[in-house]
């Protein structure tokens, strides 16, 4: 395969696909316009897929080939509550609604994929299936994709990835371990007793109390754990009282808490719920705190990434390779390789020159377009070489 021909042949196509799904974004589990975007272009394509039917959101295609074993490539499909600040002809066209993390690149590189792969579909030595998946913004879209029909049974192998601002445009990271953080929501409720504003003897202010509890929770980092463990405990939203001369009886606090390790994994929870309630009995206040763990850590297995790496030094050059520090954003990817041996991808798209360094949720997030389609030939060069392999 001329890898520099078919990069170039599809650069446009990719790209136009990619400002395309930008200007229609749809939030989690609301993509059914997408969804069917997405199947006219696999039927132009001529690559057959079922949508699941649960929500009208989120489609496996099937590309078969020739042997038993088979790989999954995967794109996330949804959008943000993000306005919009870049001033470019494909700029959304719904308002507070964005494609503020790259999922339409993701959309458009793995389309870009399907169509080489189906070029060349006499070659497989196997299987691909194609997964575009719903609302991994709110960590609940693989868990909905892999209960859907029996493809991931028939799975060996998975590959994912993730455009990423912070990475040069062009190049691709991919080592072995941990690449992304396991990420929890808590919500903590405090329940105290409301009064007037002077008279604060006979109230428990919630207020105070949540605020001694969110001092409280950033000892959890530096004092329950290692200072070799990496650990973040945030609490991002408080809302509390109604008027400026009511103490506050009630008050509300969500946050998220990141990790890597297991031990951390297992005992979190219990941590955070002491803290919390302890806090709360020491000022005479009541406090419950609901704890959901939403994502797994993602974690690249050695052989995949080992192929992963191999497949961008074979298609674009070791120079193209970089080396990445791992993040503590979360990826319901990982839910994939829980049972499947896979690995997952940095794409960079960041280039100062053309504003698309912003970070990643921004109003004014963007990508690189033109390095898209030299992700799609990595994307399908993966499942060819994977299913190359004895």
């Amino acid at each position: 395969m001329d890898y520099k021909k078919i990069i170039e042949e599809n650069k446009e196509y990719v790209r136009n696909l990619r400002r395309e799904f930008h200007k229609y974004p749809e939030l989690s589990f609301e993509e059914v316009q997408t969804t069917k975007k997405i199947a006219e272009e696999l039927d132009r394509l001529g690559i057959s897929y079922e949508i699941n039917d649960v929500k009208n959101t989120g489609l496996v295609a099937k590309i078969k080939g020739n042997g038993k074993k088979a790989v999954m490539l995967r794109a996330d499909i949804d959008a943000l509550n993000v306005d919009e600040k870049n001033d470019v002809e494909y700029k959304s066209m719904v308002k507070n609604k964005m494609h503020a993390c790259g999922h339409d690149a993701h959309i458009a590189i793995l389309l870009g994929a399907a169509k080489i792969l189906n070029e060349n579909k006499e070659k497989l030595n196997g299987d691909v299936y194609l997964v575009f998946q719903p609302a991994e913004e709110i960590a609940e879209g693989a868990k909905y994709m892999i209960n859907f029909s029996n493809w991931y049974e028939k799975i060996d192998n998975v590959l994912g990835g993730h455009v990423w601002s912070g990475l040069e445009a062009g190049k691709i990271s991919c080592e072995a371990g941990y690449r992304m953080a396991a990420g929890d929501y808590v919500k903590i409720s405090v329940t105290g007793k409301s009064g007037h504003g002077s008279e604060p003897s006979e109230t428990i202010d919630a207020t105070v109390v949540a605020a001694a509890i969110i001092m409280n929770l950033q000892t959890v980092v530096s004092r329950r754990y290692s200072p070799l463990d990496e650990l973040a405990v945030t609490i991002g939203k408080i809302t509390s009282g109604v008027r400026f001369n009511v103490i506050s009886g009630y008050a509300e606090m969500e946050g998220t808490v990141r990790y890597f390790s297991d031990h951390i994994s297992d005992t979190i929870e219990q941590t955070i719920k002491e803290v919390c309630e302890n806090t709360a009995k020491a000022y005479g206040a009541s406090c419950e705190v609901d704890y959901q763990k939403l994502v797994l850590a993602t974690k690249n297995e050695e052989k995949s990434s080992a192929l992963a790496q191999k497949t961008i030094e074979e298609v674009l050059g070791k120079d193209h390779i970089a080396p990445m520090k791992k993040v503590t954003g979360g990826e319901d990817f990982s839910q994939y390789l829980q049972k499947k041996d896979g690995a997952f991808l940095f794409i960079g798209t960041g280039n100062s020159k053309k504003q698309t360094d912003f970070p990643h949720h921004s109003e004014r997030f963007d990508v690189d377009d033109d390095v898209l389609s030299s992700a799609s030939m990595v994307y399908a060069k993966y499942a060819i070489n994977f299913l190359d392999k004895e």
